[in-house]
């Protein structure tokens, strides 16, 4: 492995430790490097991030490296976080999302039961979102996974806790009408908390 092949593993692994950050032991344990070659390593991208063509610079906190954005650029960085949402959850993400929020905790197949058609896509979107999470598994044959709403589900609906979700049954018998009341409902939450 060349040099630079290493170094971007390290940056990789810095990179991929989000907030919570990386320790050079951690690197050291993952990449096998000696802590020497690793030191190196780190400072060199140090430097390379010093540079004006680059966006992102390398913290430490305590003993964790961790990757920012430069102070110089907040600017544009605050108007990001002020901008419009214009990403609205699509029909089938919001059908899946009303099911999870009343029936939760509930399986993939119980989803699609209620909802006719398959909900594969919906449900990586959800996940991805951070609106559903994995609650554990279902004690039947295959052990599906269950799943549930987020606090970030919460919080981007503008609710404090699921009591606060309009009162509507949902069962196995739940009709098509039902279904698109409970869709009408996550909409309206959805426009309202944009």
């Amino acid at each position: 492995m060349t040099i630079e092949e290493k170094k971007a593993i390290i940056e990789g692994l810095i990179f991929a430790s989000a907030d919570e950050g990386i320790t050079v032991k951690q690197l050291q344990d993952i990449t096998e490097l000696p802590k020497k070659e690793i030191d190196s390593f780190i400072e060199e991208i140090m430097i390379d991030c010093k540079k004006d063509s680059r966006g992102i610079m390398i913290n430490q906190f305590e003993n964790h490296f961790y990757f920012t954005t430069k102070t110089i650029h907040s600017e544009y960085h605050e108007r990001r976080l002020n901008l419009p949402k214009t990403n609205k959850l699509s029909q089938a993400a919001l059908e899946t999302l009303a099911i999870i929020a009343y029936r939760q905790p509930i399986t993939r197949i119980e989803i699609e039961d209620i909802r006719g058609v398959k909900s594969e896509r919906p449900i990586q979107t959800l996940i991805r979102r951070a609106l559903i999470e994995v609650a554990g598994r279902k004690d039947a044959i295959g052990r599906p996974s269950l799943f549930r709403t987020t606090k970030d589900f919460l919080l981007s609906f503008g609710l404090t806790s699921l009591q606060e979700l309009p009162n509507i049954q949902l069962d196995s018998e739940t009709t098509l009408e039902e279904t698109e009341l409970f869709v009408k409902t996550m909409t309206t939450l959805n426009e309202t908390s944009e």
